[in-house]
């Protein structure tokens, strides 16, 4: 036997060793025997990006972080969320020690943790008022990384960002969708883009109204400095006014997190969180009972035209609204229904669907809810979403005001919902739901018992089909009833895992 024959089976040797998942295979047995399936494992590391919370000095923002309790990676863990390096214009200080010295204390500041989870089941709560509080960078591993999630609540009693607005942090990625956004001068929509990593990242933004793409030379190249932020008002990239149209946002080079925050000049504000990925069918769960507008965004980002149907899944039947049982999308357009107070006093849910299964065009889509009327309007959005799958979370649900609305588009389901443990105390609490075939049930969440400070929902889905799932936080305000509504895909906790093996037939002779 030749040397180098020997060389590589004790390397193959020790790789199996190593990954613990490999198995060796004699020469000529037959690669069947040894075949094994993927295998679920928990995930061991997460990151999440968190924009700024407002630009309005009355803003009161409570950051909530939370790892589900459940299988974790190692026995050892951290979850922590840290300020976003502020960027400097060099022009602002012409002295190079004092920019130094600058720098070195934004880069201290930012190693400080606004807040980190030490251990799952129990969220963790942060405070920070006024409009100079940052953006937030952060990252979970071991134990607490599967399911880890936070939310941002910010309140601003006046001005032009009044409202109540939520937002779920968001894992960084390289493109998305976010139907709804506006330049209309009514409307002042940031879009805000956050790099976690140590190296600079590129955007570019596209803007697609009712006709088509709006024209802009500015929208490219938009550079994003490593952990760090950058806001950048829709209106001043382009001179085209439009009420509604959706904006696309992909990099050239690296990852980031993005959100818009829309604030309507007479109807209050809120955050615009990116639709599900270009699909046929999409779900858009949780439009309250009280609203009183509900206007549908969609866009067809593809080649092709898209026909949908728009069915409203209520508290007992799924029907098409009056007047709009079906939308035309035309390609790279955005198209829009108004669908009034299509809900009539009921929860309900919004499906598209294609007209013909033979045409299932991809498409994003997101709704625009009003509640309230006059001066006392207050919105929200609720983009498409995908199922919850085998677990979602949303934390920061407070004593009063947190309503949780379950829809099930195909078949029954049964879905189990744990309340965590307070921030400050109390103990988790269990319930058990069915959601009929086509329906959406609105809940109120069983509290903690003894409940002090905020809890986390986790929903998981025990049997039956899939369902989708929202939950609406609501809080009063000098009469307006204002409130936020996210959704709870997948928390994609768990991963799977290939099994490697080793096949030394092809050592042999």
């Amino acid at each position: 036997m030749k040397s180098t024959h020997l060389s590589l089976i004790a390397g193959a040797a020790v790789l199996a060793a190593v990954t613990g998942f490999a198995t060796v295979t004699a020469p000529g047995a037959p690669a069947e025997s040894t075949a094994k399936s993927a295998t679920l494992l928990p995930v061991e590391r997460a990151g999440l990006v968190c924009p700024a919370p407002s630009n309005s000095d009355l803003a009161e923002t409570q950051y909530t972080a939370f790892t589900p309790a459940g299988e974790g990676g190692e026995a050892k863990g951290a979850a922590e969320l840290k300020p976003a390096l502020p960027i400097v214009d060099d022009e602002d200080e012409t002295d190079p020690k004092k920019a130094e010295e600058a720098a070195k204390k934004a880069r201290a500041k930012a190693e400080k943790p606004l807040l980190a989870v030490k251990e799952p089941g129990k969220p963790v709560v942060a405070e920070a008022n006024g409009a100079g509080a940052p953006a937030l960078v952060g990252t979970a591993t071991g134990k607490l990384a599967p399911g880890w999630t936070a939310q941002q609540t910010t309140e601003v009693t006046a001005g032009g960002s009044r409202g109540l607005l939520g937002v779920t942090c968001t894992a960084p990625d390289t493109d998305f969708w976010f139907p709804g956004a506006s330049t209309a001068k009514s409307r002042q929509d940031y879009i805000h883009l956050t790099n976690p990593d140590d190296t600079g990242a590129v955007a570019d933004i596209e803007l697609y109204g009712p006709e088509g793409a709006l024209k802009s030379d500015v929208a490219d190249g938009i550079t994003v400095p490593a952990r760090s932020s950058v806001a950048v008002l829709l209106s001043t990239l382009t001179s085209e006014a439009v009420d509604q149209l959706t904006a696309h946002v992909t990099t050239r080079s690296g990852r980031i997190g993005a959100v818009v925050m829309s604030a309507d000049d007479s109807a209050g504000s809120d955050w615009i969180t990116a639709s599900e990925d270009p699909s046929g069918t999409l779900v858009m769960p949780g439009i309250p009972a009280d609203a009183t507008s509900v206007q549908l965004v969609a866009f067809a980002p593809g080649e092709d035209d898209a026909d949908v149907k728009v069915q409203l899944m209520g508290k007992n039947a799924t029907f098409s609204p009056a007047g709009n049982a079906t939308l035309h999308i035309k390609s790279s357009m955005t198209a829009s229904a108004d669908l009034k107070d299509l809900t009539r006093g009921e929860p309900g849910s919004l499906r598209l669907s294609p007209v013909r299964k033979d045409r299932a065009t991809p498409i994003v889509a997101a709704l625009r809810v009003v509640r309230g009327k006059g001066d006392k309007q207050e919105i929200a959005y609720i983009p498409a979403t995908g199922p919850v799958g085998a677990r979602a979370t949303i934390p920061d649900n407070r004593a009063k005001g947190s309503t949780l609305s379950l829809t099930a588009p195909g078949a029954t389901a049964k879905v189990k919902v744990t309340a965590s443990a307070g921030s400050g105390g109390g103990e988790p609490a269990v319930e058990t739901y069915t959601v009929k075939a086509g329906t959406t049930l609105a809940v109120t969440p069983k509290a903690p018992e003894g409940l002090k400070g905020s809890y986390a929902l986790t929903v998981e889905t025990t049997s039956g089909g899939p369902v989708h799932a929202s939950r609406s936080l609501a809080l009063a305000s000098d009469g307006v009833q204002m409130f936020t509504v996210q959704t709870l895909p997948d928390d994609r906790g768990m991963v799977e895992v290939p099994s490697a093996r080793q096949d030394l037939s092809v050592l042999d002779d």
